[in-house]
């Protein structure tokens, strides 16, 4: 009944038009400071306190949203626990009604003022929150019902929470006095945005006010957890900044009786839920994300364990591309590690106009993590026909790359480098 009125909400206000003279302020991250004693932000910068009040007024007396940067990625914020301003996150995006919001907070104390009378944060999110608050970690909490309203959590009973450590965002947050829904500031289905130009690029004339704070540093969206099950284990819902690596390193150090230590679960890796992915209770879930203009294929390049794939050249797949365009050189793009094998397979391919996108070495999946979107809004920029973007380890921040990749390619391919 719920999902069905929300459907209703979303549809009026996906046909409604709603056009802006989108207005970028700059904001320089360097001049806001948190002091230990205080959830108030310290500003040196004239210009950059006044565009918070701008963007504070925007977002609380005109309830409309706003885009400001994050350490993960830039995003769209409204007013969480007014209806009608986070509806316009959905509206803006043209996000499906039945994937939650996560809410962004700048305090301990605004945390606690979402949660249910009398809860007690359990042990293991105490741990995480003490190494990675402020931070790329968000947190499944139970919805207080009496304060979240249900389009932020599609009608779950949960939800998601996390505090950015981006001065901006926290800064935002802190002087409007109230926790923001912001997704990603993009048109749903498309790469998140890491710059303000990616930003305007896509909703140029759909949102009032961009706060450019620069390039995010993160890349890559907040690791989601979920660890409220009775068994105790932590179930990573969606990879991201916080890698798997770091938070079962947390637990072991403020852990030390090894078997109480909770088990860091990965969904699709270490267990599957069809309940969950029919009815998500985090972004990132259930639709395709990521995905720029153009096709996208993965190669994958890194020996399989089951080896049941069949291989082909890669010069064996580019041919089957370029009859599909024939009588002009095909636009590919190509993202993968500076110090892959695969760009000197490129030189030996004729009849292609390559673009490339070295994302980082290798042994620095982090750096990876960092230009993997702005890579994709680069080549799409460019003009490219196809994309193609070569797998990486799924190690450390290389987990949270695969999963953003896979949810962007259209086709996934093995391939052997000549």
């Amino acid at each position: 009944m719920f999902l069905s009125r929300l459907r209703q909400i979303y549809a009026r206000y996906m046909h409604a038009t709603v056009e802006f003279t989108t207005q970028v302020l700059k904001c320089d991250p360097s001049s806001i400071s948190f002091p230990p004693t205080s959830d108030q932000p310290e500003i040196t910068s004239q210009e950059t306190l006044d565009a918070l009040k701008t963007a504070v007024h925007n977002l609380v007396d005109l309830n409309q949203t706003v885009v400001f940067p994050t350490e993960t990625v830039y995003g769209l914020g409204a007013l969480a626990l007014v209806s009608n301003a986070a509806s316009k996150i959905f509206s803006t995006k043209g996000r499906p009604p039945d994937n939650p919001l996560i809410v962004h907070v700048s305090s301990i104390a605004m945390l606690n003022s979402l949660l249910p009378p009398g809860y007690t944060i359990p042990k293991t999110y105490q741990i995480l929150m003490k190494h990675f608050w402020p931070g790329a970690l968000t947190l499944l909490f139970p919805r207080n019902a009496d304060v979240v309203p249900t389009i932020i959590t599609a009608s779950q009973p949960t939800v998601a929470i996390r505090m950015p450590s981006h001065p901006v965002a926290r800064a935002l947050i802190a002087i409007a006095n109230a926790p923001l829904a912001a997704p990603s500031a993009n048109t749903s289905g498309k790469p998140s945005p890491t710059r303000a130009e990616h930003v305007h690029r896509d909703l140029n004339g759909k949102v009032g006010l961009i706060l450019d704070g620069g390039a995010c540093g993160v890349g890559l969206e907040s690791t989601v957890v979920d660890g409220l099950h009775d068994d105790g284990n932590v179930r990573v819902l969606r990879p991201g900044g916080i890698t798997v690596e770091d938070i079962e390193r947390a637990l072991r150090k403020e852990i030390h009786d090894v078997a109480k230590v909770a088990k860091v679960l990965v969904h699709k890796r270490d267990y599957a839920d069809e309940k969950i992915e029919a009815a998500p209770t985090t972004p990132g879930m259930k639709y395709r994300h990521y995905s720029p203009s153009v096709p996208v294929t993965l190669l994958l390049t890194v020996p399989s364990l089951s080896g049941t794939q069949t291989s082909v050249q890669l010069s064996g797949y580019i041919d089957s591309l370029q009859k599909e365009t024939p009588g002009k050189d095909l636009k590919i793009g190509v993202l993968a590690a500076t110090d892959s094998k695969i760009w000197n397979s490129l030189d030996s391919i004729d009849g292609v106009a390559w673009y490339r996108y070295p994302l980082g070495l290798i042994s620095e999946p982090s750096v990876i993590a960092h230009r993997l979107f702005d890579g994709l809004l680069t080549l799409e920029k460019d003009g490219v026909q196809q994309m193609l973007v070569e797998e990486v380890e799924e190690t450390r921040e290389g987990l949270a790359v695969m999963n953003r990749i896979r949810k962007a390619a259209s086709d996934t391919i093995r391939v052997t480098l000549s």
